[in-house]
């Protein structure tokens, strides 16, 4: 597998310029004669299609969803960060780029992360220009607040609502294109397959989700932009239908998967409540901007915290990391947490919660700038919990949230499969081994509007003009195979319900593969999850038929994928001893603190299917650092 990351040459600062002055172009004539699959309409998804039509090039469009809209981008709630430094307190390109690296653990490859500041301060001219109702000033500027893992405020936001804001300004330029005719919009269709053809990606194999056809499509590229596989931990953030088949469908037709292991556990969510919840609801980062995170400093306190006078509470957040706060990076909070809750200290009905408090905020600041700032994620708590968060502390626990592995991508955002280019929480690029609050929506418009549409230029220059057609053996086998392995699922017939099997494995991944891991869990995990998958294909339960509407069969397919890519996901934690941002391993830590070992691990490591029943090949991409002197990440 050649892992070439194809990063222009010259200083960091000038490879982005440098590379759009070389890149190959396609005459705006023969745009119209290229066709480009683009699968998924989250931010990423959506604002390639939008760009790419409006480029020229005729767009194929799938989601699996009733709606373009409807993506799970929509639920993002805090905001997008971008190095405007509006607020003038020392932001720069070069200062978010470098707490993206830092944030992410030393774990990510420079240059894709630099051009990603860079972008980011053309996202927000972008988005105003389409009506975004970003929040503003007084004086009618745009205002700011600060995440984790940053001293500056570069965070803008439309209160907790963010993400669906600008998922409409791109829904408005997606929906324009399908007007004119440049895409073609086809939703509740589901990927199932990528077609390979001498060697490059040239199509998809999809499901349509009302009438069960399936039926094949061809491009001459393929742009994924499916999101992440949080949901194999079952109970997440993410939205129910979220999934990894797609991108794992790919894998298994020759792209590389990048640090599967990778994953983000978000500490600022509603806790579990019973074994009867289906997923589970964020309670945004913004929120630690005015609330204070703590717990009892006694255990098994069980007063209400009104009653808990300030000299028993532990803010153990601004205890540990003075400088960072409330605001200290993703991992560090969750890992907090749950150090609390372990030492008998959490709150609630099951002991799994700490409390982010908002009355010294209100004090200060008054009910109504909270509510401006924040009013829309106290009533949905309230809703969820029947408790007023003006009135009494919320309770949070960490939950997974997102996913920093995907699949690999070089500096083009194309895979290793040529032609195949992925954009979005999809691909592995940017974020290490921790996401800091704010950059997802960030890189996801990052990829779609302004990087995406350059490289895969580069690309389409160099592929013939002819038109394509969904024909062919590649096309003929990769079409049979989905028929047959619906039949299959349809034909088993046994006693258990497709929801039990997936509940077991987010068992087992949340117990072995979660919040920390050590090397006798991972190594337990591999062995339960391919006895369950074993068991799946032996007693799982499909309901219905395959011609119709058929959403246990929909969740069938997801869940047989998630049975595979979990044991991948535990073998790539195996593998990697050391611990870095999400990926804490118990042997490997100082004080509570990750241990990295940038001797043997300063690497993205890129998983290579090898055939049903062989273990999948590992290669490494070295990350060099030529820009960053690698250290010790504190946020003491």
């Amino acid at each position: 597998m050649n892992l070439d990351p194809k990063i222009p040459s010259g200083p960091l600062a000038d490879k982005w310029t440098s590379y759009k002055g070389n890149a190959k172009l396609v005459n705006p004539a023969n745009k119209r004669k290229y066709t480009v699959i683009v699968v998924g309409t989250g931010l990423a998804g959506g604002s390639a299609a939008a760009t790419l039509a409006e480029l020229g090039y005729n767009v194929l469009c799938f989601c699996f969803q009733d709606s373009p809209r409807r993506a799970h981008s929509i639920a993002a709630q805090g905001g997008i960060n971008a190095a405007k430094n509006y607020q003038g307190d020392g932001d720069s390109v070069y200062r978010l780029f470098y707490d993206t690296i830092k944030g992410g653990d030393f774990r990510s490859r420079e240059a894709n992360v630099y051009r990603l500041a860079e972008v980011s301060r053309n996202i927000i001219d972008q988005c105003v220009a389409q009506g975004v109702p970003f929040a503003r000033e007084y004086g009618g500027l745009l205002a700011n607040r600060s995440f984790g893992g940053a001293q500056v405020s570069r965070t803008f936001y439309a209160r907790g609502q963010t993400g669906q804001q600008l998922l409409l300004g791109a829904y408005q330029s997606l929906e324009r294109q399908i007007a004119a005719g440049k895409v073609k919009m086809f939703p509740r269709t589901e990927m199932l397959d990528l077609v390979v053809k001498d060697g490059k990606a040239s199509g998809i194999v999809v499901r349509d989700l009302v009438t069960g056809k399936i039926e094949s499509f061809a491009a001459h590229a393929v742009v994924l932009a499916s999101g992440g596989y949080g949901n194999v931990f079952y109970l997440s953030t993410n939205a129910k239908g979220s999934n990894v088949t797609a991108t794992y469908r790919a894998f298994k037709r020759g792209a590389g998967f990048g640090n599967p292991c990778f994953t983000q556990i978000h500490p600022t969510c509603i806790p579990v409540s019973g074994d009867y919840q289906s997923k589970l609801t964020l309670m945004s980062e913004s929120l630690r901007n005015d609330g204070r995170v703590w717990a009892p400093k006694k255990g098994g306190d069980k007063r209400s915290p009104d009653q808990i006078p300030e000299a028993e509470r532990d803010y153990y957040l601004e205890r540990k990391y003075p400088s960072f706060g409330n605001l200290a990076p993703r991992d560090i909070a969750s890992r907090s947490a749950k150090e609390a809750c372990d030492e008998g200290r959490g709150v609630g009905e099951h002991g799994l919660g700490v409390y982010l408090d908002f009355r010294d905020s209100i004090q200060r600041l008054g009910a109504d700038v909270i509510a401006q700032r924040y009013g829309n994620l106290f009533q949905m708590y309230e809703r969820i919990t029947g408790e007023d968060p003006y009135k009494v502390p919320m309770r949070i626990y960490p939950a997974v949230h997102y996913t920093m592995g995907g699949l690999w991508v070089d500096y083009n955002l194309e895979s290793t499969v040529p032609g195949l280019f992925v954009i979005g929480e999809a691909n592995f690029s940017d974020h290490g081994a921790n996401r800091l609050g704010a950059s997802a929506l960030m890189q996801g418009l990052a990829d779609g509007y302004f990087v995406l549409p350059y490289t895969i230029s580069n690309y389409l220059a160099g592929v013939s003009r002819d038109p394509v057609a969904a024909s062919g053996e590649a096309f003929k086998e990769a079409e049979s195979a989905v028929n047959d392995r619906v039949k299959k699922l349809l034909g088993i017939n046994g006693k258990r319900s497709v929801d039990s099997f997936h509940k077991e494995l987010g068992r087992i991944m949340w117990d072995k593969c979660g919040m920390t891991r050590t090397r006798a869990g991972l190594t337990e995990a591999l062995t339960k999850i391919p006895a369950l998958r074993e068991e799946f294909w032996q007693n799982v339960r499909v309901l219905g038929e395959g011609e119709n509407l058929n959403q246990s069969l929909e969740k069938a397919g997801r869940v047989a994928d998630f049975l595979e890519f979990g044991e991948l996901m535990c073998a790539d934690a195996l593998t990697r001893e050391e611990s870095c941002g999400g990926h804490f391993r118990e042997e490997y830590q100082v004080e509570g603190e990750a241990k990295r070992d940038d001797a043997n691990f300063a690497h993205a490591a890129v998983w290579e299917y090898q055939g049903e029943g062989k273990a999948p090949k590992r290669h490494v991409e070295p990350l060099v650092y030529e820009n960053i002197k690698l250290a010790t990440r504190s946020y003491k």
